[in-house]
C-alpha cells in the first residue's frame, strides 16, 4: 500500500487516508437516545454511530468504518451489509 506523505498510522498500522478498511468490534453499550454504541475492538474502545444498522444490542458483533457501524457480523462470520 502506498502511503500519503501526511499519513499518520494508528497503533495497528491502519490509516483512514490510505486504506478503506472496516474492523470487527463487539457492542458493550447501546445509547438509544443518540443512536450510538460503545464498542470494543482489538486495540480500543470507542463510540460509533448506528444510523446504518438496525436493532443493535449489547453483545452484537459489527463491522465499523470511519466511526459508523456498516454491517452486522453473522454467526457464519460474514458481514451482512445494509
Amino acid at each position: 500500500m502506498n502511503r500519503r506523505r501526511d499519513c499518520t498510522p494508528d497503533p495497528v498500522g491502519g490509516c483512514s487516508l490510505c486504506g478503506d478498511e472496516a474492523v470487527q468490534v463487539r457492542v458493550v453499550e447501546v445509547d438509544v437516545g443518540t443512536d450510538t454504541a460503545r464498542v470494543e475492538g482489538a486495540v480500543s474502545v470507542e463510540r460509533v454511530a448506528l444510523d446504518l444498522v438496525e436493532d443493535v444490542r449489547v453483545g452484537d458483533r459489527l463491522m465499523v468504518h470511519m466511526g459508523f457501524a456498516i454491517g452486522r457480523v453473522t454467526d457464519a462470520g460474514r458481514a451482512r451489509e445494509r
